[in-house]
């Protein structure tokens, strides 16, 4: 019976997890680029080499990996740079805190991440994909 109800819409999955993953990302990124210093801190306090080079990087990269996400242009570069910054935020940040609160969030983003990175970015997308 689901299948019947949601089955013609199945084209439009990934435009869903495209529209939420999208989202998150640039809204953190966002966040981050407002006040790059105060994240440099951060970053420099877990042990990040070189926090105010690094800052400004993954801050844009959360930014314009999530539009791009977001969008459908370049799903699967924007992924596969996204994937590098949840593992090490996991890895430097998040795992010695444990799951809730922890890296829940960094797990769940790293399992959408990954389903895009495999299967692109569906329809409908602006864009060709790299």
């Amino acid at each position: 019976m689901l299948e019947k109800i949601f089955g013609p819409y199945r084209d439009y999955s990934l435009f869903v997890l495209r529209l939420f993953l999208g989202i998150v990302f640039v809204v953190y990124g966002l966040m981050k680029l407002g006040d790059i210093g105060r994240f440099a801190g951060f970053l420099g306090q877990h042990g990040i080499p070189l926090p105010g080079v690094m800052a400004p990087f993954v801050a844009a990269i959360e930014f314009l990996g999530g539009l791009g996400i977001l969008l459908g242009t370049g799903t699967r570069t924007a992924a596969l740079l996204l994937v590098g910054v949840m593992v090490v935020a996991m890895l430097s940040v998040t795992l010695h805190v444990g799951f809730a609160g922890g890296y829940d969030l960094n797990l769940a983003c790293l399992g959408g991440l990954l389903c895009l990175l495999l299967a692109g970015p569906g329809k409908p997308a602006m864009g060709g994909d790299l």
